[in-house]
């Protein structure tokens, strides 16, 4: 396994098909529970033009694609309903009496693994390799968790994420995420 930035286009029509097989729209709701899910459905020409401003991390066997981790940052802002509303809540927000609008702050637009690959630990591995790489250029990295994915929660707690706060979206409560670069 390889573990390393997006540098090819194959990749990212191999992390559009990963997300495909992990939509929340298209799983059983057992399957949701048990396996998790991702919510927002990127076009790959999104996909795309997110990697042209700062490339995503990915995990890959051989030429499949089987983890990501979505690197999103302010400039993305009016291209995608949902991360716009991240970005606006995130920025309403403090931490450390430090309101976050006043900081550089990295999101994690998504992150998924493949399903034969969960439970080994490869979350944590892409977001180690997600901070080793932007951790000089970004003070915080942020995120958003479906309340009803306990399985994501988990895996961004046990990463060293800390919910900061909640937003309402899609009829669905998110819990923010915050994970400080800068704690020892």
């Amino acid at each position: 396994m390889i573990i390393k930035r997006v540098s090819e286009s194959n990749e990212i029509t191999g992390i559009k098909k990963l997300q495909n097989e992990n939509l929340k729209s298209t799983l059983k709701e057992s399957e949701r529970k048990e396996e998790g899910f991702v919510t927002a459905e990127y076009s790959v020409e999104f996909l795309e033009y997110m990697n042209a401003i700062e490339p995503s991390v990915i995990a890959k066997v051989e030429n499949e694609i089987v983890g990501y981790a979505l690197v999103t940052t302010k400039e993305i802002k009016g291209k995608h309903l949902l991360l716009d509303d991240l970005f606006n809540e995130i920025d309403k927000l403090s931490y450390n009496n430090v309101l976050l609008s006043q900081i550089n702050y990295v999101v994690v637009g998504q992150l998924c693994v493949a399903k034969k690959f969960r439970g080994k630990g490869l979350a944590q591995k892409l977001y180690s390799f997600f901070k080793e790489e932007l951790s000089h250029k970004y003070l915080y990295c942020l995120t958003d968790v479906d309340e009803s994915n306990p399985r994501s929660i988990q895996a961004h707690l046990k990463s060293g994420f800390e919910i900061i706060g909640t937003l309402q979206y899609g009829g669905s409560c998110w819990h923010i995420v915050l994970w400080n670069w800068n704690k020892k």
